[in-house]
């Protein structure tokens, strides 16, 4: 870029060489504001390049520690499966030494499995794990880290890498999470005993035994030793890994951005529930009995996960759907979308959404109360039941059973639609980072505009002086003597 501008400053004329350089300083603004977004970055875990990556891989519980037993799982065997067809493939790779806490069905305390990485100079622990939760409602996968530095960013970088496999193998991402005891400690005992010892730990969970959306991905051996192979692979990208065998080089991958001083903030755990959520008529089709309503929401420390609503002021509540365009992974989600609801016939609908945080903390909605009965029949009845047809409220489309609206299902159609939230940073929406690189473009455009006016101007003025000069000195030498 200097060498242009040396180059374009030999260039004859003041007003294409200021030209051509006010378009290069402009180029390099644009360069600055569109490219300058850092999206990867190196290990942060230094291994020393003489010595091979040591890694222990711990089948969580054992012995008379079942774990979680729902849906006739019983989660000390799928660790085992697991965590054998990891440590398998892992073997795969060059330059790696692999370890297992145990391989057979014992009782292992956690400062047990901790000393044992430490006495085989382990780089990373990894356990293995499966979830269910008290009352069956949560779904989707996550991966606990410690929340001190520098073992936050080791485990934040593992963790971004397993969680975008299992992402693309269609499960829900519940994000890279810390949690502390009431002692302000790492909560979880394998990575508090672990991190003590200086070795890096994280607990791998994998997806939700007892709930439906989870269910079909962990109901058979085979699936259990694909995600054992997925967090090998995951490892072997955060450690930069090749093999051989497999054909495979990731010595140049590079992971998500993080630091060696402070905590990851996507991985904090937030205590707080959701800052906003609220519910506006957006239109009814009386014929299709389809309720349609804004949503609303926000939190401004972590991502937004699911949502649930109710259709009798909040005495019941539907099972939690996915909160749409959701990725704990960067904190995004949609701040606004339409939920479009079914209403069972001879129901006057008094709805409440709650919007729940990737902590599991909910936050509802004010109440929206229909003024209709909805009904099988076209067109709707009075409150009083006299069949008086009422028009539709604030109807602006037919909301069809072909546009995909069953009786059991939601339709959730996003608003492009920006409200005064997405200005948070916090929120890291995508749109307002677009409309920001807009309107830095606009102002570039503008400013070149101007500059390059001003030196048209300057150029014309600086000629009519030159024939200003000309004509004076050309009437000078008339008068002069010979």
């Amino acid at each position: 870029m200097l060498q242009l501008f040396y180059y374009f400053n030999h260039l004859k004329g003041n007003f294409m060489r200021r030209f051509v350089q006010t378009a290069l300083i402009c180029m390099l603004l644009i360069s600055l504001v569109f490219g300058g977004k850092a999206t990867a970055a190196p290990r942060a875990q230094d291994i020393a390049k003489d010595k091979n990556v040591v890694i222990v891989i711990d089948p969580g519980h054992g012995g008379e520690n079942l774990g979680t037993t729902e849906n006739d799982h019983i989660e000390k065997y799928m660790t085992m499966t697991t965590a054998i067809a990891m440590y398998e493939e892992l073997k795969l790779y060059d330059n790696v030494e692999v370890y297992l806490t145990h391989t057979d069905d014992r009782d292992m305390s956690l400062k047990q499995r901790a000393e044992y990485a430490e006495s085989v100079e382990a780089d990373f622990l990894f356990s293995i794990h499966y979830n269910a939760s008290e009352y069956h409602e949560m779904y989707g996968a996550e991966v606990w880290v410690s929340a001190f530095p520098p073992f936050n960013g080791y485990g934040y970088q593992f963790g971004c890498e397993i969680l975008k496999d299992i992402r693309d193998l269609g499960l829900l991402l519940r994000g890279v999470k810390t949690r502390l005891d009431s002692k302000g400690r790492d909560y979880y005992g394998i990575i508090r005993e672990a991190s003590g010892l200086g070795v890096a730990a994280v607990i791998i969970e994998h997806c939700h035994v007892d709930e439906d959306h989870d269910a079909a991905y962990c109901d058979s051996d085979e699936k259990l030793k694909a995600f054992g192979r997925m967090d090998a692979t995951a490892a072997a990208r955060y450690f930069g890994l090749k093999s051989s065998i497999l054909g495979v080089d990731y010595s140049n991958y590079s992971l998500e951005e993080t630091s060696d001083d402070e905590a990851v903030r996507m991985t904090l755990c937030d205590t707080t529930r959701p800052d906003l959520c609220e519910i506006a008529l957006s239109y009814t089709d009386s014929e299709q009995r389809i309720l349609a309503l804004e949503v609303t929401a926000a939190d401004y420390d972590s991502a937004l996960l699911y949502y649930s609503y109710s259709l009798d002021g909040g005495k019941t509540f539907s099972a939690r759907e996915p909160w749409p365009g959701s990725d704990p992974l960067t904190g995004e989600y949609e701040n606004t979308f339409v939920l479009g609801l079914e209403i069972p016939s001879g129901i006057r609908p008094e709805v409440i959404v709650r919007a729940y945080n990737q902590y599991d903390l909910y936050t509802e909605s004010n109440l929206y109360q229909s003024a209709v009965i909805f009904q099988d029949f076209q067109g709707t009845v009075s409150p009083s039941g006299a069949g008086e047809e009422l028009p539709d409220i604030a109807k602006e489309e037919t909301f069809s059973k072909e546009n995909g609206a069953g009786m059991a299902e939601l339709d959730v159609i996003p608003v492009d639609m920006q409200s005064e939230y997405d200005a948070k940073p916090e929120d890291g929406s995508s749109t307002v980072e677009v409309l920001a690189l807009c309107l830095g473009f606009a102002s570039i455009l503008l400013i070149l505009l101007t500059m390059v006016q001003g030196m048209m101007y300057h150029n014309r003025k600086n000629r009519k002086a030159a024939r200003v000069y000309w004509r004076k000195e050309a009437g000078s030498n008339k008068n002069q003597q010979r």
